[in-house]
């Protein structure tokens, strides 16, 4: 589920307990020890019960891995730089916290280099220099591989 609809439904089923209260001490104000959420569990069935402090906690856990991870964001973002002569520096990074992709990125390097080939009109592109590796820093280890093509053949006209 979108985690910008997942909040207001979780909002929603804690808004229609109508037993949920904060909890005060005598002059309003938040107990000095103890939880501000209450104590309430709530059935979501006729046999299960779940404690509202859990679905907070749990909720709140989930909220955080799917920030993190964003399995909807792209895996490699491209940087690219044109240098003389019809050749591009295409450098790809992949995020740092992934749930699969990681062998894919000589697959995107010519996917990327297929797309300028075919927007400036050439008939092909050569690969002049490859290579992948790691970068490491104290957030973690990170995919990176760079290279640049060549564009080769005559432009051929596009289509308008």
């Amino acid at each position: 589920m979108n985690g910008r609809i997942l909040l207001p439904v979780l909002l929603a089923l804690v808004a229609g307990c109508h037993s949920v209260k904060i909890p005060t001490n005598a002059n309003g104000t938040f107990p000095a020890g103890g939880s501000v959420i209450p104590d309430t569990k709530l059935a979501l069935t006729p046999t299960y019960t779940l404690s509202l402090e859990k679905l907070v906690y749990w909720s709140g856990v989930s909220a955080i891995a799917y920030y993190v991870v964003d399995p909807m964001a792209p895996n490699w973002s491209i940087e690219e730089a044109k240098f003389p002569e019809q050749r591009y520096y295409l450098s790809l990074k992949m995020k740092r916290y992934y749930t699969g992709g990681a062998g894919e990125a000589r697959q995107v390097f010519q996917r990327r280099a297929k797309e300028i080939m075919r927007a400036g009109g050439f008939e092909n592109f050569e690969i002049l220099e490859y290579s992948e590796g790691m970068d490491s820093n104290a957030m973690g280890s990170q995919r990176v591989a760079e290279g640049v093509v060549a564009m080769v053949g005559e432009t051929v006209p596009t289509a308008r």
